[in-house]
């Protein structure tokens, strides 16, 4: 270490004497310093093969050569002249002396340890054969020229050679590339094409011009004989040759004719994805649209597979299992009020003259000619909904099946078990058509008095359980029209096999007991099944308190059922078992069925359950315990994924993507965060992306496979709907996801007086009872326009929206009287774009997404409905119930 040390003083001394006064080298060799390499590397690409195998052997010898110096010792003393250079020496890029025997030792790699790859040392052979007086390689005497090639070895006054290593790796790495290309063949241009000869020239005499700055700017002034840089301007004219000679061997002839007419540039959309641009005829942007597109065909070729024709055939109504109300007995299951609440219908750009409604129970307003919405009455707050499933392409009458509240003030606890009255409201909206609606109002089907308690959750059966109402049957049974589900307040679910109303009307000609009709068809039903958890010795009471969420299995034969309790248990039933532990027949011909599996999903209450769709192994939960939870039900010994943000009160699971969009109560959300999320189950690892915000707690949220949407209502009573975009590709890379949300419409509290809203929230009454708050408000029902988006940014219902979204208010201490607490998009083909609300006030309202619907229903609508008519045949009828199966064979 001492004697080094000593050295390195003399050494420099020696060099700085040496750069001033001597000669170059012997046989002008010298070695090769850190830049070249360093510069060359940044510059080539090397695609040579032939270069490659060169390299291979480069190394081979390189290392070998470097084992032997490392082996040697020096032994000459630091003050000899001729002794080899210190290795602090060569570090500074010295010229290196000749050994004793003459020859030249190789070049070491410079500064690095460890094994240099082999671009590395091909670049590094390339400068040692350009500075040695070996034989020059055949492209680079055919790029440098005869007289080039000689003057590339002259050596300037300043004692220094010329450094021409990076220029030449350039120019070979240039003609490399016209080599390659040089095999195209443009084609013989035909008429209407636009000839290259302009480009190519254009090209050329770019590449002629860079070369005459590079032989301008080459000098023998020491000052300016630096490691060659390329500059920006010749790197952006190399990613420019590339871009447009690279790609030609790739594309196809018409795109070939686009590339010569853009100046031979290839675009980004030959590269990638071709993105969606313009506007579509609805008013959104393309890029919104495309998923929707995509969504449909996917839901309609897996429908094809998961659903089916006809399932459940024994299960079919009954008669005399129907037993009609007479007025007296159906008093007690009626919903208390018997008048709306006043309101009004704004609707964009139509002006209104400012009428109040005030609609009777059960009675609804005839639907609007231009913008098709229904509204009605149902008596109470609505906590249950659900469309009634239909084939596709039926064009049948549409029902939607609901449950409300006996009173506005009605409430109800969650942690015990409890029975009552309750009454299930079917309602026909009559055949909804995107062109022209329902021409009919809507009406009450029948309904259904039960006496166990309240609604929380039901659900139909997905498909296999609707047939023709004109159906061949003998008495008592009748055509059916589906297959609900319900859950109750006493822990019970009850399956209701439900016929058409024309059938129902049909077979109930007798008189009641006491002489009287009413007006509304209300029976007593038996019910096909009961569904408890527990078990045979177990008692009838439910051990796991309330049921608060149902999910029926969406692949055939859909025999399974999903239930979520108050004590976070999900049980699951097989309604086709034969097992007697699992199935009871009770003496009314009815049955009492037991889970076959049991499991403690949640903390707490489960609030929401959703089966996906795409595989029925997968399900999952969102409890009162913050978390939601996804099952794989074959390993149920953990969930796949268990997430804690906050309180969700539902959660709808679309079909073509693995996550599930969320909505949530405001009690625990950071502030800017309540609203919409879209949570991702696991697998891609994607952030939750944020639909919607919402100032209030959002109570219901639904999604529309053939339409990619989702719509939530909440407190505030805003009815919103979102385009979501490709949830397959990671959703940070959404931009502006404001335009890709929209309301439906908006339900404001108002006081009755003749300034109409001047007297604002200040003038609403500060109470909870309905009866005060009917009488001094009014609510006020503001529609979109929903047959076109154009210009929607600039719409007043859009910067309503968004005023909301941040200045919006809350007033907790009064009625909430325009709250929404259930949407539900319509499942069916045939009413894909219609969407039924209702909340607090008892006011069901059905609207259609026009805008969103029109596009992909006139592609599928007439296709599916030519298919259904030819399965059913001009006069459609059901076989026999020995057949089990309403449609023909195929």
């Amino acid at each position: 270490m001492a004697s080094s040390a000593a050295r390195g003083p003399r050494c420099r001394e020696r060099s700085r004497r040496g750069r001033s006064g001597r000669g170059p080298a012997p046989d002008g060799r010298s070695r090769a310093r850190e830049g070249e390499p360093r510069a060359l590397r940044e510059l080539s690409p090397l695609g040579d093969p032939d270069a490659l195998g060169r390299s291979d052997e480069g190394v081979e010898a390189t290392k070998s050569q470097n084992k032997t110096v490392r082996n040697q010792k020096p032994k000459s003393s630091p003050s000899d002249p001729n002794g080899p250079a210190p290795a602090e020496t060569e570090a500074h890029g010295e010229p290196s002396r000749t050994s004793e025997n003459g020859s030249v030792p190789p070049p070491k790699a410079p500064g690095k340890r460890g094994r240099k790859p082999k671009a590395e040392m091909l670049l590094l052979k390339l400068s040692q054969d350009l500075e040695c007086p070996t034989p020059e390689p055949i492209c680079v005497q055919k790029m440098l020229g005869s007289s080039e090639a000689a003057e590339g070895l002259e050596t300037p006054a300043a004692g220094r050679p010329k450094r021409r290593a990076a220029k030449v790796a350039l120019l070979y790495l240039q003609e490399l590339a016209e080599e390659l290309t040089s095999v195209y063949q443009p084609p013989a241009p035909t008429e209407g094409a636009q000839e290259p000869e302009p480009e190519l020239e254009h090209i050329q005499k770019k590449r002629r011009s860079r070369k005459r700055k590079e032989e301008e700017t080459d000098s023998d002034d020491p000052a300016r004989d630096a490691d060659f840089v390329p500059s920006k301007e010749v790197l952006l004219q190399a990613e420019e040759e590339e871009g447009s000679d690279a790609p030609l061997s790739e594309v196809s002839e018409p795109e070939l004719e686009v590339l010569r007419g853009h100046g031979g540039k290839m675009s980004s959309a030959g590269r990638s994805k071709p993105q969606c641009r313009g506007l579509a005829p609805n008013g959104f942007h393309n890029s919104i649209m495309a998923p929707v597109e995509k969504c449909s065909s996917l839901t309609c070729s897996l429908r094809d597979q998961k659903y089916s024709q006809w399932e459940f055939p024994d299960w079919i109504p009954l008669a005399h299992k129907w037993t009609c109300l007479s007025e007296s007995e159906a008093a007690p299951y009626l919903p208390a009020e018997e008048k709306s609440p006043l309101f009004s219908i704004q609707r964009e750009g139509i002006e209104e003259d400012g009428v109040l409604y005030r609609v009777n129970r059960f009675n609804s307003l005839q639907p609007h000619e231009e913008r098709l919405d229904v509204s009605f009455f149902v008596g109470g707050p609505v906590w249950a909904m659900e469309w009634c499933p239909s084939p596709e392409g039926s064009a049948a009458p549409q029902y939607v099946a609901l449950y409300c509240h006996g009173s506005m003030e009605e409430t109800h606890s969650v942690a015990g078990l409890h029975g009552g009255p309750a009454l299930l409201q079917l309602w026909g909206l009559g055949t909804l058509q995107h062109e022209q609606g329902s021409a009919d109002k809507a009406e009450l089907a029948y309904a259904i008095a039960a006496d166990h308690g309240c609604v929380w959750d039901m659900k139909f059966c997905p498909s296999g359980a609707w047939e023709l109402p004109t159906a061949a049957r003998k008495h008592p049974q009748m055509s059916r029209l589906g297959l609900l589900a319900v859950a109750f307040s006493d822990g019970k679910v009850l399956l209701y096999s439900l016929p058409h109303p024309e059938a129902l009307q049909r077979s109930k000609r007798t008189q009641v007991k006491d002489g009287s009709f009413q007006k509304h068809v209300i029976c007593k039903v038996q019910c096909i099944a009961t569904l408890q958890v527990g078990s045979i010795q177990a008692g009838n009471a439910s051990e796991c308190g309330q049921c608060f969420s149902l999910s029926w299995m969406p692949s055939k034969p859909h025999h399974h059922l999903a239930a979520g309790f108050y004590d976070g248990t999900v049980a699951i039933w097989n309604l086709l078992t034969k097992s007697l532990l699992q199935c009871v027949h009770q003496p009314d011909g009815s049955l009492k069925l037991y889970p076959f599996q049991c499991f403690l999903a949640h903390d707490h209450a489960v609030r929401s359950i959703e089966w996906c769709k795409a595989d029925s192994n997968f399900l999952v939960t969102a409890g009162s315990d913050r978390k939601i939870k996804f099952w794989d039900l074959r390993r149920l010994y953990e969930p796949i994924n268990s997430i804690k943000r906050f309180l969700s009160t539902e959660v709808a699971w679309l079909l073509p993507y693995n996550g599930v969009t969320v909505a949530q109560d405001n009690c625990y959300a950071s502030y800017g965060l309540c609203g919409i999320h879209y949570i991702d189950a696991g697998y891609l690892g994607f952030k939750a992306y944020f639909v919607a915000p919402r100032k209030g707690t959002v109570w219901s949220i639904s999604g529309s496979d053939w339409l990619n949407t989702v719509a939530a209502g909440d407190i505030t009573g805003e009815l919103v709907a979102a385009v979501l975009p490709d949830l397959a590709v990671n959703p940070l890379n959404v931009k502006r996801s404001s335009d890709r949300r929209f309301p439906v419409y908006k339900a404001d509290l108002l006081p009755c007086s003749p300034t109409g809203s001047e007297g604002g929230e200040q003038a609403l009454p500060k109470t909870r009872l309905y009866s005060e708050m009917v009488t001094k408000s009014y609510i006020r029902f503001r529609d979109t326009d929903l047959r076109s988006f154009k210009n929607f940014p600039s719409r007043e219902p859009m910067r309503r929206m968004h005023t909301q979204e941040v200045k919006a208010e809350l007033s907790l201490d009064r009625l909430q009287l325009e709250s929404l607490h259930k949407v539900r998009f319509s499942p069916n083909l045939d009413s894909h774009g219609w969407l039924v609300s209702g909340g607090q006030a008892g006011i069901v309202r059905a609207h259609c997404l026009v805008g969103l619907a029109s596009g992909m229903g006139c592609q599928l609508l007439p296709e599916r409905r030519a298919r259904f008519s030819s399965l059913y045949g001009d006069k459609p009828g059901s076989p026999s119930p020995a057949e089990h199966s309403p449609l023909p064979a195929e």
